[in-house]
């Protein structure tokens, strides 16, 4: 999936959706020094979320995806840390790009569903499956976004969980 088409798609669920890539984390990497002694970087260890954080996330997507609905782009920045970073992409750019769909669409519909929340370095890894419509003059009702089991990560901050990113 594109990377910003991800991170809208996880604004949308909120808790949302950017490429996982194997070595990377909510953590900045450490890269060993180049050389004969180099090191690999430790394997990542996912493990299943407790069911409480599950909960939340999924209480998080669907007030995400209402407030996407109802194009409160404030309340959906909200739950994006002013640290996100993913592919790139921070959140002013989410911004910016919330403003062109909102422009861009007189209504939008968004369908998302969590498949499962792994717990990967104290950051949680939602991954979901979804489809954003958008309804555009003269043309009707067009799909805008459509994405199976893409992760995103979010992690607690002093106000909840916020969309962090993978920090690449």
């Amino acid at each position: 999936m594109v990377p910003w088409r991800a991170s809208i798609a996880l604004l949308v669920l909120a808790a949302g959706v950017p490429l996982a890539r194997a070595e990377t984390s909510g953590l900045p990497a450490r890269r060993a020094a180049p050389g004969p002694l180099a090191q690999a970087p430790a394997p990542l260890v996912a493990t299943p979320a407790p069911a409480g954080v599950v909960a939340e996330m999924r209480t998080a997507v669907e007030q995400a995806r209402r407030q996407f609905e109802a194009r409160d782009q404030a309340g959906l920045l909200a739950a994006v840390s002013e640290r996100y970073r993913s592919s790139g992409i921070t959140k002013a750019a989410l911004r910016d790009q919330l403003q062109a769909m909102f422009g861009l669409y007189r209504e939008l519909q968004a369908r998302v569903s969590v498949d499962r929340v792994e717990m990967v370095n104290g950051g949680a890894w939602v991954y979901t499956t979804g489809e954003v419509n958008g309804r555009l003059p003269m043309l009707g009702w067009v799909t805008v976004l459509a994405w199976q089991s893409e992760p995103e990560v979010a992690r607690r901050e002093a106000t909840g969980w916020r969309l962090f990113g993978f920090q690449d």
